[in-house]
């Protein structure tokens, strides 16, 4: 699969042309624009490229950031390619596809949902129950018995041709480890501020490869894969959800900015307490990415090789992250 990640940047690079405004830039290490002006909008990974595009389209059509990270996040529950969102996504160890997701707003709304079947939109379902009841999360049959009674189409459970294929194959020796930088945890979480100030972000994810059955991660977690507040700033995250769950990673970058630390500087101090309380960190990925209400943004890994989509209204840019581990 890192072949096929590979890939994935060199087609990104020759298709530039398909998203306006698109530049790939060099690492992090000495720029000098982490503020930019609002609209802007930050995702996880090379598939945040179109799903940046999708968000800021959004905005564009008069939609609100809310909608936009919505939107955004939805670009890549359909794609077909990735292998860790959406339905198309890798399975449990029982050949179960399940799926994780977060939204929130910047005045403390949010909604969420774990271990959801047979719907190829966990973002929306995520939204209708933020929206239109009492609670923050649903879980497994409930929230697919809410997905029908708002109308959601239930899918066929079969694997894509993809996960298919890496299944049975990985069903040869059923060893469960997660790689660094391939598709077994790559999440897309997405976070964003609208030109009225506003902030919202979204996380969704098929989770761990060949994870146990009724395993969750960080993804439907608010203030771990997620956090966002208008008087401070967002934070998202992506990689082993485990690491990141312990940490309280995304709201504890939220509150490192509400003391005074900046993004980039936040993002570093989860990593590095992540490391800390982490026994076999030279073998895991995780990443942060953040934002605070002036526009100044963050990201850090504890790996090299992660990759983020930064978007505004004139340019979507794929950037190399700064690691703890070199």
């Amino acid at each position: 699969m890192s072949d096929r990640r590979k890939f994935l940047k060199q087609s990104l690079l020759s298709s530039a042309a398909f998203f306006p405004g698109v530049i790939h830039s060099s690492p992090l290490i000495g720029r000098k624009d982490t503020q930019r002006k609002a609209p802007l909008i930050l995702s996880t990974w090379n598939h945040g490229v179109p799903a940046n595009a999708t968000a800021l389209e959004t905005l564009k059509s008069g939609g609100s950031i809310l909608d936009a990270v919505e939107k955004g996040v939805m670009t890549t529950e359909l794609d077909l390619e990735n292998l860790s969102v959406g339905l198309q996504g890798l399975p449990d160890r029982e050949g179960i596809v399940t799926l994780d997701a977060s939204i929130m707003k910047g005045n403390g709304e949010c909604g969420s949902v774990a271990f959801l079947r047979q719907v190829r939109h966990p973002i929306s379902v995520a939204r209708k129950v933020m929206e239109d009841t009492p609670h923050v999360m649903l879980a497994g049959e409930g929230a697919r018995q809410f997905a029908i009674a708002q109308g959601f189409p239930l899918e066929k459970e079969e694997l894509s041709p993809g996960a298919k294929r890496a299944y049975e194959e990985w069903k040869k020796t059923s060893q469960y480890k997660p790689i660094i930088n391939i598709e077994n945890h790559d999440t897309i979480g997405m976070i964003g501020i609208g030109e009225d100030g506003k902030m919202a972000g979204s996380c969704t994810t098929s989770g761990l490869a060949y994870k146990m059955h009724g395993r969750v991660g960080d993804s439907p977690i608010i203030g771990a894969g997620l956090y966002v507040d208008d008087e401070v700033g967002a934070a998202t995250a992506t990689g082993l959800g485990e690491t990141i769950i312990r940490i309280c990673g995304s709201f504890l970058i939220v509150e490192l900015m509400r003391q005074g630390r900046s993004p980039q500087e936040a993002c570093e101090e989860a990593v590095r307490r992540l490391v800390a309380k982490s026994s076999n960190s030279k073998e895991i990925q995780a990443g942060f990415l953040a934002i605070n209400k002036d526009g100044e943004m963050g990201a850090f890994a504890v790996q090299p090789g992660f990759n983020y989509a930064q978007g505004d209204m004139s340019s979507n840019e794929l950037i190399d992250s700064k690691s703890y581990f070199n």
